[in-house]
């Protein structure tokens, strides 16, 4: 069972984020294996390979890593030692480091809603990673305003470009929240996944015939609903793995699935590995 620390960020009195730089000539990064804090945190690894935790994903990166993780999202520590030429920039700075800025200015809202997807990890590819990447070694040579400016621009790219989002959906998801019908779907789902649920039940509860709600639940969320289901109960499971020592079998049932192969089956589409070998691959 994985325990997870709080790591406590004291953040310079005259900034508004945390800036750290790692290479050969400085010390390791001394945090917990795997630990949380409130602050959202940026992460660009310039070269090389590793294991990336991040909530209930386990990945590896092969040519370096820039990931963005959302507030309080449990994650471990990416690099424990260094070599010639690597480097590691960690950013962290509070949600709410530009106050009301990001929901009130129009331009920064792209912003908003890239912080709020980072609830679930995100990992970026392509030209994106190598710009950032420079940008953010570059921050140390720029003063405290500029660097703001720049760590604005920074997200400000990043929010235009499609990333690779480590965790499967949660009820957190900001559109989501915006939809009364939804919220409700969502809300269902949360109350009822560990028992069959019917879709014209479902469907009957939002006042739409059972081709309606398929189409709108598609168009809202990019999934059917059959397949959001079972990728909340496959997610519940994994956090049953990490968080606790049930063993598998009441795992599955736990978790809405009343056939340990189904069981099997489906965990192994989402997370390319059996549950047995998942709950090891990510505690070892």
């Amino acid at each position: 069972m994985i325990k997870y620390s709080f790591e406590d960020i004291v953040r310079p009195q005259h900034k508004s984020f945390h800036y750290q730089l790692f290479d050969l000539n400085t010390p390791n990064r001394n945090s917990p294996h795997w630990h949380y804090h409130p602050e959202v945190e940026l992460i660009f690894i310039s070269k090389g390979k590793g294991k990336r935790g991040v909530g209930t994903s386990l990945s590896t990166y092969t040519d370096g890593d820039l990931i963005l993780l959302g507030s309080n999202l449990q994650h471990m520590g990416f690099t424990d030692s260094f070599e010639d030429g690597k480097t590691e920039v960690v950013i962290q700075f509070l949600p709410n480091f530009l106050g009301n800025m990001l929901t009130q200015v129009p331009e920064l809202n792209s912003i908003f809603k890239l912080l709020e997807l980072s609830k679930r990890g995100l990992s970026f590819s392509g030209p994106i990673k190598e710009k950032v990447g420079q940008a953010l070694i570059g921050l140390q040579y720029e003063s405290d305003f500029q660097s703001l400016l720049t760590l604005i621009n920074i997200l400000k790219e990043m929010s235009l470009v499609n990333p690779n989002v480590l965790n499967a959906t949660d009820l957190t998801t900001s559109d989501a929240d915006k939809n009364d019908r939804l919220k409700k779907v969502f809300n269902y789902i949360k109350s009822n996944f560990k028992d069959e649920i019917n879709l014209s039940h479902i469907a009957d509860q939002t006042n739409m015939t059972t081709t309606s709600f398929c189409r709108y639940f598609k168009l809202n969320t990019g999934k059917s609903f059959v397949q959001y289901v079972n990728e909340y109960k496959v997610n519940h499971a994994a956090k049953l793995l990490l968080e606790t020592d049930l063993n598998v079998k009441a795992i599955c049932f736990d978790s809405g699935f009343n056939n340990f192969s189904n069981f099997n089956r489906f965990f192994k589409k989402y997370y390319e590995t059996t549950p047995k070998k998942y709950r090891e691959k990510i505690i070892n």
